[in-house]
């Protein structure tokens, strides 16, 4: 068994996921990163963030298949021999950002994001649950997202399951203790995915209206979502049910 603490990030090839990877590596956690498909840069995140004291390994895995998730939790006990942390980090959506257009989106794209958002974290958690019973402290991190509290957001289908995801959190951390159950509820994060999600001209439209119309004047990084999970993680030992806003005040507003 390893002496290293454990955790499973899923969606880990980019984005927060690769934040998170990256910090516990820092803090000497052994890290398994999964992805549904880019691979490649999984791998190449799991070698950058490798180091003297931590091994970082990538693992395809689709979190909205069960045999999956299954296989991605064995990975990580086979290579390491425990687990102490699980990250729900692997998430989808539709871009359809009017919300009162309903013909934008259709059954399938719900029951896609759904199961991506919604079933994958409960998958993960099944498969998990037996392992993390033997930690000393295992906590599960759910990353949802302000749109799940609000209503707002990239679709309404995206806004819907993150709000189950949060009610699930809750739920999850009435009846797993002594599992820590939370969930980080990020607002408007730079990067790439929202970019190519909002188009350029939007993406720096409202960037610059969260740095400049929020209290903090600060938008989301990466980096900065992941300091909150890992803190979740190590150092909140009385801290489950938890929504945890991150968004520098923007959604005071709303």
């Amino acid at each position: 068994m390893s002496d290293n603490l454990v955790a499973v990030v899923t969606g880990g090839s980019r984005g927060v996921g690769a934040a998170t990877a990256k910090l516990l590596s820092d803090n000497g956690w052994n890290v398994l990163i999964t992805c549904s498909s880019s691979i490649k840069e999984a791998r190449m995140i799991a070698k950058n963030c490798s180091n003297e004291s931590a091994e970082v390994v990538a693992f395809q895995a689709d979190v909205a298949n069960d045999e999956h998730c299954i296989s991605s939790i064995n990975k990580a006990i086979e290579k390491w021999g425990r687990l102490d942390a699980v990250v729900n980090n692997a998430g989808t959506t539709k871009f359809a950002w009017d919300h009162s257009e309903l013909n934008n989106l259709d059954a399938e794209d719900f029951q896609h994001i759904y199961c991506v958002n919604v079933v994958g974290p409960f998958q993960m958690v099944k498969a998990a649950k037996e392992h993390l019973l033997k930690s000393p402290n295992p906590c599960v991190v759910n990353i949802s997202s302000i749109a799940g509290i609000k209503g707002i957001g990239s679709s309404l289908a995206y806004a819907s399951s993150k709000g189950a995801l949060n009610t699930m959190t809750l739920s999850m951390a009435r009846n797993l203790g002594p599992i820590r159950v939370n969930a980080v509820c990020p607002g408007f994060i730079e990067g790439e995915w929202l970019k190519n999600g909002m188009g350029p001209e939007m993406y720096e439209a409202v960037k610059l209206r969260v740095q400049t119309s929020t209290p903090l004047k600060k938008t989301c990084t990466p980096e900065s979502i992941a300091e909150v999970i890992v803190n979740i993680i190590e150092s909140s030992e009385l801290m489950t049910g938890q929504l945890v806003t991150v968004d520098g005040g923007a959604s005071l507003d709303l």
